[in-house]
């Protein structure tokens, strides 16, 4: 295919006949040559192919996925309607925008790429391409600011075509379910969190607080709840007077029984940062929900930033599913094709590598007890350093890797974690290198290429080691896929103990398989998969009142000011706003406690659509008497400052849809006070 056009610079084209797919295909592959010195090989030709039909293409590590989307890129920017491509960091949207570039604008397209830091006008002019490469937060981040624009010209977007997704799996499903969230004004959480805090500090595990086998919920005992009742002098902690302060209380319990300083979160530069659990970098610009993270600010004793009301959100699943056409590319995505079939509509190509893999991947090693496997650990990094073969170490969170360095002492080495993560480049770079010991969170198990060194491959390459098994066999692919790129020696192994986390908390659920964790981890998958899949019942109900109120918003914005004046369009505006900032908060604090409704004989999902239908139509109801309302005091005060609202940020939350237990607790029993005292 490519030898056809090798001696053809511009073939005609028409974009209206279907077999000009492959025409098309061919011109690019050979423009990329001549533009960027790279030749495309048939499998990533395939892969591209599997991008043109709406799939996602699995293509291992090193096989070059980024020049093989380019032709499939350009296939669908030919109609000028703007297609985004997304990518995991800034850095390599900049860097695929400009590399790429040179082919794209061969073929008489153009591109840009969004960056944080960008002005309005920055981000416009970057959206008007053809192409247009970004973070999925970035484009989301955009979505919701112009949902709140009070003019045209301050919206960036322009309606959604074509995304095509790099790193499929880790924002289809990994990131999927993480609220976009942007807020505003002041919501101050910190004096009570502190109060809180003060007196949990004080409670003793088992004496005043139980935590269930999964690791996930913490509760007072009765001796807890008096302790409570003492230090605060507040009489029953269930009254409803005390709720704010049973939320509090029940925050900071979670806050220091089950997140942990290196795991969950790290303190850098005075401020939480979260640390992904998936890639084992800092979370930029993510929080937890408002109490519970000032619960944690309280708990490390550091300044508490301003949490605000939220006035709009969406989740990364939600914000793809804008989008007419799909697709996607990533390394591993075969073990979750029943879920990106069945929330997607996405089937999964498997494209087979240009070299075959020769990597060696052993059992996994299965120990007692973490200390006879740090032993493990210790000798065999020892044994195979001594070697000269260099050896990447994948371990679970920043402490377990600290860990594992000081056992390492004797051996020189290096740490890649979140409070280095700057220094990931040149820390990979050397991986690959004789005598390397390289000990990593999953930061090193995504968008990285370790290169071997001279003479590394006669060692048997690169050695993997994994130390703990994760939810996901993916993220456990994706840190042995490290070694064996392109058809270079290696092998990898994971050692595991039936005290790691994984074990602990199925390991009750599935005890038959305790000494199997690929079963367990198979079980956990299908769970996973199941609690989305019920989370996404309670969400479609407001994603189809979100876009049928912004529908008529966006018409309101766009409005001539001769059919209505322009106070009485900002006026409208800004209700709009309002109320449905209103009505999200609504229903959260309906949507945590809709578990009680089954106390009472009813279906919860029944009673929640009901609920928020009835709600919805209530809201669209008072639209016309609250804008005249609001259109009589700005009239009379004078107009309407477009500035009023004042600052609004944007950042992200955890997967908590439904809140944290303690919200889901509290707001439960905030449900029955009320209804025992007639209350709505």
């Amino acid at each position: 295919m490519r030898a056809e056009y090798r001696r053809r610079t511009e073939p005609e084209l028409n974009p209206e006949r279907p077999d000009d797919l492959h025409r098309w295909i061919a011109l690019a592959a050979v423009l990329a040559e001549r533009e960027l010195g790279l030749s495309l090989f048939d499998v990533q030709l395939q892969g591209c192919l599997a991008l043109t039909n709406g799939r996602i293409a699995e293509m291992q590590t090193g096989e070059g996925k980024t020049l093989a989307a380019v032709p499939a890129i350009s296939w669908f920017a030919r109609q000028h309607q703007g297609v985004h491509v997304l990518t995991v960091n800034d850095y390599l949207a900049a860097r695929d925008a400009e590399w790429m570039g040179l082919v794209y604008k061969r073929l008489g397209l153009t591109v840009g790429a969004i960056q944080q830091g960008m002005t309005s006008a920055e981000r416009r002019a970057a959206y008007a391409c053809d192409i247009t490469y970004s973070t999925a937060n970035e484009i989301g981040f955009d979505f919701l600011r112009d949902r709140l624009a009070l003019y045209p010209k301050d919206q960036v977007h322009r309606p959604f075509a074509v995304a095509v997704i790099d790193e499929a799996d880790s924002i289809l499903i990994d990131e999927a379910r993480i609220p976009l969230v942007i807020a505003g004004g002041n919501d101050d959480e910190g004096g009570v969190a502190l109060r809180a805090d003060q007196v949990v500090r004080h409670l003793q595990p088992y004496l005043h607080s139980t935590i269930d086998t999964g690791q996930r919920n913490v509760a007072l005992t009765d001796a807890g709840i008096r302790a409570v009742e003492s230090a605060f002098a507040c009489g029953n902690l269930f009254d409803e007077k005390n709720l704010q302060l049973h939320t509090a209380i029940q925050d900071a319990l979670h806050a220091h029984r089950l997140l942990h300083r290196d795991v969950d979160y790290v303190v850098k530069d005075g401020s939480i940062e979260l640390v992904d659990e998936f890639k084992g970098r800092i979370a930029q610009d993510r929080r937890w929900p408002a109490g519970l993270h000032a619960a944690i600010e309280a708990k490390e004793g550091v300044s508490a930033k301003p949490q605000g009301s939220i006035l709009g959100s969406i989740t990364l699943q939600h914000l793809i599913a804008l989008y007419p056409m799909v697709c996607g590319m990533t390394g591993t995505a075969a073990t979750q094709r029943e879920e990106f079939e069945k929330v997607y509509g996405l089937e999964v190509e498997v494209i087979p590598p240009n070299k075959p893999i020769v990597r060696t991947d052993y059992p996994d090693a299965v120990f007692p007890s973490k200390a006879a496997k740090d032993r493990a650990l210790l000798e065999e990094i020892s044994r195979v350093h001594a070697t000269g073969q260099p050896v990447l170490v994948g371990t679970a969170s920043v402490a377990e890797s600290e860990h594992l360095s000081h056992l390492l002492a004797g051996v020189p080495h290096e740490v890649l974690n979140a409070r280095n993560d700057r220094a990931e480049a040149s820390i990979i770079a050397r991986a690959g290198e004789r005598g390397a010991v390289t000990i990593s969170t999953n930061m090193a198990g995504r968008g990285t290429d370790i290169r071997l060194g001279d003479g590394v491959a006669a060692l048997g390459g690169l050695y993997v080691i994994g130390t703990n098994k994760h939810e996901s066999r993916r993220i456990d692919n994706q840190l042995r896929g490290r070694a064996g790129r392109q058809g270079d020696p290696g092998c990898a192994r994971y050692f595991v103990s039936l005290e790691d986390d994984l074990i602990v908390k199925f390991g009750d659920v599935m005890p038959k398989f305790r000494h199997d964790p690929s079963t367990v981890q198979k079980f956990v998958e299908g769970q996973n998969l199941d609690i989305r899949q019920f989370l996404q019942k309670y969400e479609m109900p407001i994603e189809g009142q979100r876009h049928r109120l912004h529908t008529y918003r966006q018409s309101v914005l766009e409005s001539e000011t001769a059919t209505a004046s322009e106070l009485e369009r900002l006026v409208t505006l800004r209700v709009i706003d309002d109320l449905w900032a209103d009505y999200l908060a609504r229903v959260a604090d309906f949507r945590t406690g809709v578990h009680w409704i089954s106390w009472g004989g009813k279906d919860p999902h029944q009673e929640y659509l009901r609920t928020v239908h009835q709600w919805f139509g209530e809201l669209e109801e008072s639209l016309p008497a609250e804008i005249g309302a609001r259109l009589r005091t700005a009239e009379e005060s004078g107009g309407l400052d477009p500035n009023e609202r004042g600052a609004v940020w944007t950042y992200t939350t955890t997967d908590q849809p439904f809140g944290t237990w303690s919200e889901r607790v509290v707001k439960g029993l905030r449900r029955m006070f009320s209804e025992r005292h007639g209350g709505a």
